[in-house]
């Protein structure tokens, strides 16, 4: 079952409590007894294994900027 977060009316305590995906979002204050609503909070996001970088699909070839050296030599041409 899953945890959700709630907020007293009127206390303003929050806690969580477990609950069916099928029941109504509402509960009793576990200290002043009164109307709790249930809060919306964003969910996390978990980024596990390889992949989610540009730097982790990438070859042994492709990791530096140039293999040889940091220095691209050009061999032939002329600049005109």
């Amino acid at each position: 079952m899953p945890t959700y977060q709630y907020r007293c009316l009127n206390c303003k305590l929050q806690f969580e409590l477990k609950q069916s995906f099928h029941d109504k979002p509402l509960a009793d204050c576990p200290t002043c007894h009164g109307i709790a609503r249930r809060l919306f909070l964003p969910v996390p996001i978990l980024f596990k294994g390889p992949g989610f970088y540009v730097t982790d699909s990438r070859g042994e070839r492709g990791k530096g900027a140039n293999p040889e050296g940091s220095v691209q030599k050009d061999n032939g041409g002329s600049d005109s």
